[in-house]
């Protein structure tokens, strides 16, 4: 026997204590339990452990603890209540000793409530392997009980023929037994269950005082203490005679003893520390299963066909090394390879016996103290092919075939390296873990047939002997007078076989095969009727048939025989596949509307080249669109089989497929396709599963129809019976599934999903995952971790642990690429917002925060356009739902191992693999956004460390604008912390230029630059550095007095009246075209509020207005304006400008002028919706309001200083403020003013003169008298740096573009110059 070590006895218990800590319902119930228990203590202990049971019961926290600390050491006496307190205290604390001592406590205080009620994990884990012995021997002592019965009143009466269809042979045989047991016999049945439950408690006692000794000493310890001896209590002897009590104490010594021998030692052990599953499934009956999953990767066809049939056996070609394994499994093939074919039954009909015999059945072990009548068999499942036991500790192997631990392990240790069903090479020697699921399902039968085989068969006759006494047996009349019809129907049936295959008349062969179809159904097909049938001959016969007649009633009945035999004989497949044209008639006659004939093509597991060389795909679809009423009934549904085999041909993938999937989309055929899935044969659910994958990779707007129409359900009961690639088919249909644009109905489906299937979907998938090869795992992960996150996650979870873990370690695995991509399409699937094809929206959701929405308005649009109903956002509730899901999938990846997920994604990034370093950097930005919105537990400076970096080269160097706008969103979110801001500040250099090409088409970026603004002093200055781009002398024009940027062109005007229209490349200003209608200096140029025309003041009195087209300009219009044109100013209906003398002149275009203000000197002007802001000679500003006329002072003039003026060179408005420039007498070249009350609001302290002013969105260019030109921030009011134009000239006039990339100017010297960022 196995001795329990300290772990395995901690993981057993902390497991159980965990579980009912964040199982508020386990926490009520064990609970609940152990107060009923608390009856004789005093009423300050019953008040005090009240209290404290409910505060653990309603909400366990560290506070409880220590209430519970203080309670449990002032209540005098121990009971259970208070054991089980002071284990939950214990374990909320993380004492894993101590929480363990006390609940072993509670087992030594109370073992019956231990084990039934409060921890029955436990006791299977921990002392129900000590006590088998004690179990086999009450088990014994009740079959002998029951067995003298049975030997006294022999077997029951047979029942009537009326009476056999409504009452089964279990009831009878229960209620005969009843019926003929003593009042002597019932009492000494009650006893011995009492005296069980006596004996169980008293070792339970011991026991686990054992266990808390090991406890106690831990696994330090120089040896493993010795389990304790079983042990009988006086209660259970008391009554007994002597001789009976040493008869018990000998059989529980013996059975101790066969287990030393089995390989289990007492002491000094080598603790196995396989880890426990983490959560047990619930008990299902097993009549859910069909068969065991096999990795023999055999396909659905292969599986039809019988290896054996009852004529021909295929065991002769095993050869095992171990002789007696060789007969025990060849002996038990021989037995049941007639019986089923892969858990599909063929029999149509079967043989009952007409009286009831006297001797067990052949598959119950008939022992010399076990003799019970009708026994329930065990499934075949359940039992191990080596000993022919019920499994004890089954173990599956990579082959998918399980065996008892003990028996493959002793298997292996005799030098054997390969399975002993399947002789296939096992890739290493170490055993797998317990099969708990299998495990779980037998004890659940066991509970259910109670008297039924033992699970110890020791000493059972071998299977052939019991064969040979029940033919021993005599025959009944019944068995005689069916056995002279059989010999009839045989002599018949020669007579047909031999018209069939002599005849030279097409009709009398037709007759032929219609009389064999008769007899075939009407009789049960014995081994001779096969065998006469299964020849050659009478095979060929019958495609002679197929080739020559027209009957469609005799065809059917030749293809019905024909797939019968199939299935019963592997030779009769042979037959017909010998010759290719055989198969090819049979596709003909499919095709022609044989439907019956897709069974038999199915039985002959063509290949699908061969199918699809056969041109079957048309023809299959038209029979899965067939009603059922309308077919044949035959070994297997002709629709199935037709499902099957176009599940063979898309399976593989041709050129054909979108095609065929284009037709079951659009034809209505996949909702065929979606009833398949509730059918009964597991191979057809698979196959609807796959197909349906394919439907969904074709055109991923099927999955409403698919999500709306499908039961779920018989898919999930199939998941825990079939192999892994069948397991991994529906894992990615369910994963594909939950794609859909909806959030709230994505839920709903995973809430089907969790609910759903033979036992707990999380545990088998959980179980499932820790198996699955490295390209699965992803998948797999994906869905355990929603299913998980479907309620708000606890604090712990193992399906969340190991799931994210998986996603991480497969992301990180580089020896993988497919995974590696496979893992990071998988965590952005997680994100949750799907367009109506299934496509992942994340990186369309995130290049909309950054503020180009380009491509999510398109698919948004997109999705609008397909449904009146949906032609709206999402309502406010699936919005709050997405957004909700978003936060707990992004709360779950990034809290685990503290942010290790954007290590896994960082080192994507560098991948040379561009779809998954452009996966990575979606999910990486995704994760990063979140972090801005999830509460900050340190994971944003781990992503920070991580990424940052791989962000600013992105950034830097990306081709595609989308991947640098992501990186900037990523950026953004660092930005929220100090240290991010500052260490992004660190690479200032690197990110300005790509933020200020971003600024253009997102605000995020300008936002970002604003932010960057606002830090240091150094990095305001890094940021804003001009450098000269070009410069070109004109002075032969004389000076430059205005300057514009219009349509990707430089327009100056000149002293001589001169046009010019210039052209960037690189450094070199090229003049494109010059023009000199003006006759004198061109002093203002304007462009018109739309952006189109071009308008030129000249002091020769005229306005002109030009059109550009390929950078030539022409005059398309000329207004004289009776004076001399300065600072023109335009609006589309009127046009203003300073004249010679005093005051501002407007006129319309109609014609129309007057003059306002015409007691001031205007030096400079500024139109801006409606109202005319004037820079005047005396230091004064007007507002005048063009509508009205009327005008308003915002700042009062100044008296001449020294005989000379004062005046406002130039006036700006941006943003509801007026900027003025002048003189710095005051101390400030620069104000500003509110044009809302006329207020000073700001000023920029410069010392030079300022004869021309410009703006950005975020700059001001001062340009001085001097050749000095100072820029300044707009926000801040503060000097960012100055330019040196030249020594001795003016800046006469300034443009610049919105986002301040390029400045040019014109000065006094007649130069042309333009600046831009570096």
């Amino acid at each position: 026997m196995t001795v329990p070590s300290t772990a395995v006895v901690l993981r057993h218990t902390t497991a159980f204590l965990d579980e009912a800590l964040s199982n508020p319902d386990l926490r009520h119930r064990i609970i609940s339990s152990a107060r009923r228990t608390v009856s004789s203590a005093s009423p300050a202990s019953l008040r005090a452990l009240s209290l404290l049971s409910h505060a653990l019961d309603s909400s366990p926290s560290a506070a409880a603890s220590d209430a519970a600390d203080k309670i449990l050491l002032s209540v005098s006496g121990r009971n259970p209540l208070s054991a089980l307190l002071l284990a939950l205290a214990h374990a909320l604390r993380g004492r894993a000793a101590a929480a363990a001592l006390a609940l072993l406590d509670l087992f030594s205080l109370d073992p019956a409530l231990s084990r039934h009620e409060v921890a029955p994990e436990v006791f299977e884990a921990l002392f129900l392997p000590h006590l088998l012995p004690v179990l086999h021997w009450f088990a014994d002592q009740r079959s002998r009980i029951l067995t003298t019965t049975s030997l006294r009143f022999g077997c029951p009466p047979a029942a009537n023929d009326e009476g056999d269809d409504e009452r089964s042979v279990e009831a009878v045989a229960a209620m005969s037994l009843l019926s003929r047991m003593s009042d002597g016999q019932a009492g000494r049945l009650k006893e011995l269950e009492r005296g069980y439950e006596e004996v169980l408690d008293a070792n339970c006692k011991v026991y686990a005082e054992y266990l808390k000794e090991v406890v106690e000493m831990g696994d330090g310890g120089p040896l493993v203490l010795a389990p304790p001896q079983l042990v009988l209590t006086r209660a259970s002897c008391e009554e007994r005679r002597p001789d009976e009590v040493i008869e018990v104490e000998e059989e529980l010594a013996a059975r101790a003893a066969i287990g030393l021998r089995d390989g289990r030692q007492n002491s000094r052990v080598q603790v196995n520390d396989t880890k426990a599953p983490p959560s047990y499934p619930q008990r299902v009956s097993p009549d859910v299963l069909i068969r065991l999953p096999s990795s023999d990767h055999r396909t659905a066809e292969d599986n039809w066909v019988s290896t054996s049939g009852p004529y021909y056996s295929s065991d002769d070609n095993l050869d095992y090394s171990s002789s007696e394994i060789d007969f025990d499994i060849k002996e038990r093939n021989t037995y049941t390879a007639s019986l089923q074919t892969n858990g599909i039954q063929f029999q149509r009909h079967a043989q009952d016996s007409a009286e009831s015999s006297c001797y067990p059945s052949p598959q119950i072990d008939d022992s010399d103290n076990i003799v019970a009548y009708n026994k329930q068999t065990p499934p075949k499942e359940f039992v191990c092919p080596i000993t022919s036991n019920l499994f004890d500790d089954p173990v599956t192997l990579e082959t998918g075939q399980t065996y008892e631990r003990r028996a493959i392990k002793e298997w292996l240790d005799r030098g054997n390296s390969t399975c002993p069903i399947t002789r296939q090479k096992l890739q290493s020697s170490q055993l797998p873990k317990t099969n708990y699921v299998l495990k779980r399902l037998i004890g659940s039968w066991v509970e259910e047939n109670p008297y039924s085989t033992p699970n110890r068969l020791e000493n059972s006759p071998p299977k052939i002997a019991r064969d040979l006494n029940m033919s021993q047996s005599s025959p009944s009349l019944t068995s005689i007078i069916y056995q002279a019809s059989v010999g009839g129907s045989a002599s018949d049936l020669r007579l047909a076989i031999s018209c069939l295959c002599t005849s030279e008349f097409l009709d009398e062969s037709e007759k032929a095969v219609l009389q064999i179809e008769k007899l075939w159904r009407d009789t049960s097909p014995e081994s001779e009727i096969i065998a006469m049938l299964a020849k050659p001959a009478t095979v060929n016969g019958f495609i002679e048939i197929l080739f020559k007649s027209v009957d469609l009633q005799v065809l059917r009945a030749a293809i019905f025989l024909l797939a019968e035999l199939a299935t019963k004989d592997k030779f009769v497949v042979q037959t017909l596949t010998r010759v290719d044209s055989d198969v090819k008639c049979m596709a003909a006659l499919f095709k022609k509307g044989l439907v019956e004939a897709a069974v038999l093509i199915f039985l002959l597991s063509p290949r699908w080249e061969s199918l699809v060389e056969m041109d079957m795909a048309d023809a299959l679809l038209r029979a899965i669109e067939k009603n059922d009423d309308e077919l044949l009934e035959m070994c297997v549904n002709p629709k199935t089989a037709s499902l099957l085999l176009l599940w063979q041909i898309l399976r593989e993938g041709n050129s054909d497929s979108s095609m065929i999937l284009h037709s079951i989309i659009s034809d209505g055929i996949i909702e065929r396709v979606i009833l398949s899935m509730e059918a009964d044969m597991v191979e057809e659910r698979i196959a609807a599963v796959g197909i349906l994958i394919k439907c969904i990779a074709e055109d991923g707007r099927c999955r409403k129809i698919i999500a709306d129409k499908a039961q779920l359900e018989p898919v999930l009961q199939s998941f825990a019976i079939v192999n892994d690639v069948d397991r991994f088919e529906i894992v990615h249909f369910l994963f594909e599934l939950v794609k859909l644009n909806r959030r709230l109905s994505n839920e709903q489906l995973l809430h089907v999903i969790k609910g759903g299937g033979a036992f707990s979907m999380m545990h088998s998938l959980l179980v499932y995952l820790q198996t699955s090869s490295m390209d699965q795992s992803p998948v797999i992960a994906g869905l355990l971790l929603q299913l998980d996150l479907l309620v708000e996650p606890r604090k712990m979870s193992i399906y969340r642990e190991e799931a994210v873990d998986t996603l991480i370690s497969c992301l990180r695995n580089a020896d993988f690429p497919r995974t590696q991509l496979k893992a990071a399409e998988t965590i952005l699937a997680l994100q949750g917002r799907f367009s109506s094809s299934g496509r992942p929206l994340a990186r369309a959701l995130l290049l909309k925060h950054t503020g180009i929405r380009k491509g999510y308005r398109a698919l948004k649009e997109a999705e609008q356009t397909r449904s009146a109903s949906e032609r709206t956002e999402l309502n406010l509730e699936e919005e709050k739902a997405a957004e909700e899901w978003e936060r707990k999938i992004a709360f779950a990846l990034v809290s685990h191992e503290f942010g290790l997920v954007f290590e896994a994604l960082s080192d994507g990034l560098k991948s040379r693999n561009l779809e998954l370093s452009s996966a990575c950097l979606i999910s990486a930005t995704w994760l990063s956004h979140m972090l801005s919105i999830l509460p900050d537990t340190g994971v944003r400076g781990a992503a920070r460390v991580c990424l940052l970096k791989q962000y600013i080269l992105i950034l830097k160097s990306a081709r595609h604008t989308d991947d640098k706008a992501l990186s900037m969103l990523a950026l953004r979110s660092f930005m929220h912390d100090e240290e991010g801001l500052l260490n992004l500040t660190l690479h200032i250099k690197d990110i300005l230029k790509t933020l200020r090409e971003l600024k253009k088409s997102s605000g995020l970026a300008y936002e970002m630059l604003k932010l960057l603004s606002d830090g240091q002093d150094s990095s305001i200055k890094d940021m804003w550095i001009y450098k000269e781009l070009m410069q070109v002398d004109c002075s032969t024009n004389g000076e430059v007095l205005s300057i514009v940027r219009f349509k990707n062109r430089i327009i100056s005007g000149h002293l001589d009246g001169t046009i010019k229209v210039w052209k960037g490349d690189e450094s070199i200003l090229h003049l494109v075209h010059e023009t000199n209608e003006h006759s004198k200096a061109v002093t203002s140029l304007a462009i018109s509020q739309s952006g189109e025309k071009l308008y030129s003041g000249s002091l020769d009195k005229t306005v002109r207005v030009w059109a550009v087209h390929d950078g030539w300009i022409h005059c398309t219009e000329t207004f004289d304006m009776k004076d001399p044109v300065r600072n023109l100013s335009v609006a589309d209906t009127i046009v203003c400008f300073t004249p010679q003398g005093a005051g501002v002149k407007v006129l319309s275009w109609k014609g129309a002028s007057k003059i306002l203000s015409p007691n001031k000197n205007v030096r400079s002007l500024a139109l801006v919706q409606g109202k005319l802001y004037c820079g005047c000679n005396d230091n004064s500003i007007q507002e005048i309001d063009l509508a009205t006329e009327t005008s308003a002072t915002v700042l009062s003039g100044k008296k001449k200083l020294l005989g000379k003026d004062n005046p406002i060179y130039a006036v700006q408005v941006r943003d509801g403020l007026l900027y003025s420039a002048g003189t710095f007498l005051d101390g400030a070249s620069v104000k500003v003013w509110s044009t809302s009350n006329y207020s000073l609001v700001g000023s920029i302290q410069s010392s030079i003169e300022v004869r021309s002013m410009a703006m950005s969105r975020e700059l001001i260019y001062l340009g001085s008298k001097t050749g000095i030109l100072e820029i300044w921030s707009k926000d801040k009011l503060t000097a960012i740096g100055s330019l040196q134009i030249g020594t001795n000239c003016k800046v006469q006039c300034m443009d610049v573009d919105a986002d301040g990339e390029i400045l040019v100017l014109g000065t006094s010297d007649g130069r042309l110059q333009a600046w831009g960022l570096t």
